[in-house]
């Protein structure tokens, strides 16, 4: 019986799992944001190269 108690009093792998949800969260939050700047990127070039006369890609 104490063994129960003690594995559910056990918050020692709690801090783990916080810092693997908080890393998973930015890491999602970072391949948002760069995936719409990438965006951007390219419909800017794409309007340089058509100002140029080429064609967009």
């Amino acid at each position: 019986m104490n063994a129960i108690k003690n594995f559910i009093q056990d918050e020692s792998g709690v801090t783990a799992m916080e810092y693997a949800l908080i890393a998973g969260a930015i890491a999602a939050i970072v391949g948002v944001v760069f995936t719409n700047i990438g965006t951007q990127v390219k419909t800017k070039l794409n309007a340089v190269l058509v100002a140029l006369g080429g064609t967009a890609v």
